[in-house]
């Protein structure tokens, strides 16, 4: 199966996957196919050691998929080496390409149009650390970043709903998403992500005063976050920052997804 959206999954392949989490997880053989643009230093980190912990090879092809070669072709000779590919790649539309092409499971490490694992990775945290999805009071703050489509789209996965905070001009009509203007009230946690260039201009950096008429919610800043861009202040000074140790969830969730991607 391949993991491009997080739409592409259903409630029970979630599901399925952060059971996997706490499930000691056994050797698998064979070659993942890696290829990682830009730095991404905690999703390389991560992902790097999940290779390692399940005994899989992996063979790294920088700028895999900005060859002019066809998709089809790609897929066609490098198939019969490879259990996997997990790529990072800023062209959704080559990416999603390719994976129609191949025969082999296609893991989303970033693209341009979303990070899913990085948001299950965040969302299992939000679940199991703090209140179940379903109850709770998720806000996200700035433009449509693909980390926060990435929750829009978890959002209807497993039928809850989120509060995102953003200029008019990016709203939406989606079903389980309210995008606002204003501050919201009685919020259980707040998660932002970088700005993309030249949106400054549309956007205010969340401030503690924010964070105090929200109810002094738990915040989870996604890395690598700008202080004086999306945060007005250092979060090492607000007690509610979700912390460093957070982001260790992504190896066993990173883990997992392999798992179920190549296990079922």
């Amino acid at each position: 199966m391949h993991i491009l959206h997080l739409s592409d999954l259903s409630n029970v392949d979630v599901r399925a996957i952060w059971d996997l989490v706490t499930t000691p997880p056994r050797q698998i053989s064979g070659t993942v196919a890696w290829s990682f643009e830009g730095n991404g230093i905690r999703t390389r980190t991560t992902f790097i050691q999940a290779f390692r912990d399940l005994g899989l090879a992996f063979t790294e092809l920088p700028n895999f998929l900005k060859t002019g070669e066809r998709a089809c072709d790609l897929a066609g000779y490098l198939d019969p080496f490879y259990e996997m590919y997990v790529i990072r790649e800023s062209n959704h539309a080559r990416l999603k390409a390719f994976a129609a092409s191949t025969r082999r499971p296609v893991i989303n490490a970033m693209s341009s149009q979303g990070h899913p694992c990085e948001v299950l990775a965040d969302a299992y945290y939000v679940e199991t650390e703090l209140l179940p999805l379903k109850s709770a009071q998720v806000c996200l703050w700035g433009p449509p970043t693909n980390v926060l489509r990435s929750w829009h789209e978890l959002a209807s996965v497993l039928d809850f709903c989120v509060v995102h905070v953003c200029d008019r001009q990016f709203h939406e009509s989606k079903t389980h998403v309210r995008f606002v203007e204003s501050l919201p009230t009685s919020i259980d946690i707040v998660i932002t992500d970088g700005w993309p260039t030249g949106t400054e201009a549309y956007f205010r950096p969340l401030t503690e005063e924010h964070l105090a008429c929200m109810g002094y919610p738990k915040l989870l800043p996604t890395p690598p976050f700008s202080i004086g861009r999306e945060l007005s202040f250092d979060p090492l000074t607000y007690p509610g920052f979700a912390g460093y140790r957070q982001k260790e969830l992504l190896l066993p969730v990173q883990t997992a997804i392999l798992r179920y991607a190549l296990e079922g």
